[in-house]
């Protein structure tokens, strides 16, 4: 037999092996969920290192939990609900199979009216239906500096359109970090990397309940 000729048998062998680990490979990301948030800067990672932002420990959390899952970070810090609203075609692209829809920090430090912020997370909430999406919706709480009214009105949106589009609703995205000064980088609000792990040790149940459905 020449030196390098490779018989019939063990090319059809080879080609069996690249043809079986490229079945796996597919089958294997078809398995994966992918989860992508859609946010401002608390769900983008302000201040902190790509490893210890909302992203990375929400994926990492997931992972031990046995999930094979990806978490695409949608988020840009900044962002007011107008902004989102402007951008979430354009993102919306690839497999998602989960949406955590946190938006609305930015509207309320800027003193938006409650109705634009309504308006543009119902805008959201809808092309995010309309794409058979299944969201899960982060709240926010406006500062009691804005007055009774104003916070009555803003607080009212989350819950309001919760139950109109019928989503899972996390009720206060900075629950148990809030006011907290060591769970908040120096600007008081931003949390730090352990603030950050207490949000998502928070919401990881709700996360689950969404993709297991």
């Amino acid at each position: 037999m020449p030196n390098g000729y490779v018989t019939p048998h063990v090319k059809l062998a080879a080609l069996a092996m690249v043809m079986f680990f490229a079945c796996s490979t597919i089958q294997a990301q078809a398995q994966e969920r992918v989860i992508m948030t859609f946010g401002d800067s608390l769900t983008a990672g302000y201040g902190l290192p790509a490893s210890e932002g909302y992203v990375a420990q929400l994926q990492t959390a997931l992972r031990q939990q046995g999930v094979s899952v990806r978490v695409r970070n949608g988020s840009v810090s900044g962002d007011t609900t107008s902004g989102g609203r402007a951008r979430l075609d354009w993102t919306l692209k690839g497999k998602i199979d989960l949406v955590i829809l946190e938006l609305g920090a930015n509207d309320f430090l800027r003193a938006v009216n409650p109705a634009v912020t309504r308006r543009n997370l119902d805008a959201i909430l809808g092309e995010l239906e309309k794409r058979d999406i299944p969201v899960l919706l982060a709240g926010m709480k406006a500062p009691p500096n804005l007055g009774p009214r104003y916070g009555k009105t803003f607080n009212r949106i989350y819950p309001d359109l919760a139950e109109r589009y019928d989503v899972a609703l996390y009720p206060f995205f900075l629950q148990g970090v809030a006011g907290r000064r060591a769970l908040n980088q120096r600007d008081g609000i931003h949390p730090n990397a352990a603030g950050v792990e207490v949000i998502v040790a928070a919401m990881v149940p709700y996360v689950l309940e969404l993709l297991f459905r």
